[in-house]
């Protein structure tokens, strides 16, 4: 038992100095399952997100405005075959509504989501030019980050969006172990999902990449997941339980206990104690928020306004329509954990530090070097 101890406590301590952890250290910690301790990690994950953010967390707003999709992702209740389920898409004007909404309720970024919808991709980069000028009326009206989870868009495409002010590129992998990704997402090319997410870091977004656990992964492939997103350079890191969903190949797979997603949160943390790391409310809703904010999430993710005719992704309705993701119900649950909402200035501040460190030779960034040090300084 004393070498137990010492061997987590070993692994703990060099997670608190920031020294990369061995492969055989990350494996050790996602195979643990003692209360006492997960509980250390998790203590350790806060201890690190608290060194970088304090007690500020982030809030996304959440935009779901198109269900149609082109793909047949086996996971994915919105997969092009599934007939069963009403779909909708969003005028231009609609978004902008939902979008000025959720800006005056107080969240700090805009996730602008939708299925590899036809009526965008079949036109390639003429498909898509309403929504990049909506997307450039949002940042002329609110000034607001804008996240782009549109899938794999041509590059022309990410770069009129970048034209346009978007901030963030958001495109996950679920999985990087290749047999997997396939049964997972099956006739979609690995590379050309990871090569996209590359070619946003340098046209200057910054990069959220995601896991799905509970479809058959190994701890193994976690660690590669990390590897990989290490290697990306991610800024945001994401994982999420997979929830079952009707008419679809994978409906009769059971979703794993929360404790593995939380787990996998604070072992994120550890390894990327600097990023975003998400506890979105598209899984459990309000009621596992403060679970995965024990674990070392720091933003809070998929934030719907009721009556907006919009859905969540894993679960489809779940706290929508009670105002249950609406920031009001969100700040009540951070404050019982001695956390608050950061500033509007404070998370464009670490935007820009980021963006400093990711690319310090590009001239129109040069002023964010200034924002960074001020960032250190005030933070540290």
């Amino acid at each position: 038992m004393a070498q137990h101890v010492f061997t987590l406590d070993r692994i703990l301590d060099k997670a608190f100095m920031e020294f990369p952890l061995e492969r055989e250290e990350l494996l050790y910690l996602l195979g643990l399952s003692d209360k006492n301790d997960v509980y250390k990690v998790f203590e350790m994950s806060r201890r690190l997100r608290s060194r970088y953010f304090k007690d500020r967390i982030f809030l996304y707003g959440f935009v779901y405005f198109s269900t149609y999709c082109r793909n047949e992702c086996n996971f994915c209740l919105y997969r092009k075959s599934n007939h069963s389920l009403h779909r909708y898409h969003k005028t231009d004007k609609e978004i902008m509504g939902t979008a000025l909404q959720l800006v005056k309720s107080g969240v700090h970024l805009l996730d602008l989501t939708m299925g590899e919808d036809p009526r965008y991709y079949n036109d390639r980069e003429a498909g898509f030019e309403s929504l990049v000028k909506t997307v450039k009326a949002i940042k002329k009206n609110t000034e607001i980050p804008v996240m782009i989870s549109v899938g794999v868009a041509p590059e022309e495409v990410l770069r009129n969006f970048k034209k346009a002010g978007a901030d963030w590129y958001a495109c996950y992998q679920e999985t990087h172990n290749h047999d997997l990704y396939y049964k997972l997402r099956p006739g979609q090319s690995y590379d050309e999902r990871m090569e996209r997410k590359k070619a946003a870091r340098k046209m200057g977004y910054l990069v959220e990449e995601g896991l799905l656990t509970g479809v058959g992964e190994t701890d193994e492939d976690l660690v590669d997941s990390l590897e990989v997103m290490k290697s990306l350079g991610a800024d945001q890191v994401r994982v999420m339980s997979f929830i079952p969903q009707k008419d679809t190949p994978m409906q009769h797979i059971p979703s794993l206990p929360r404790d593995r997603e939380l787990l996998i949160i604070a072992v994120m943390r550890l390894v990327f104690p600097d990023c975003l790391i998400p506890a979105s409310l598209d899984v459990d809703g309000i009621n596992g928020l403060a679970e995965r904010l024990d674990a070392g999430a720091n933003v809070v993710t998929s934030i719907i306004p009721p009556q907006s005719g919009l859905t969540g992704v894993s679960n489809q309705e779940l706290d929508i329509e009670d105002g249950n993701r609406t920031v009001s119900k969100i700040l009540p649950i951070l404050a019982q954990r001695g956390l608050v909402r950061a500033s509007k200035e404070e998370y464009r501040e670490w935007a820009l530090a980021r963006l400093a460190r990711v690319f310090p030779s590009q001239r129109q960034l040069q002023r964010s070097e200034e924002a960074y040090m001020q960032w250190i300084v005030q933070h540290h």
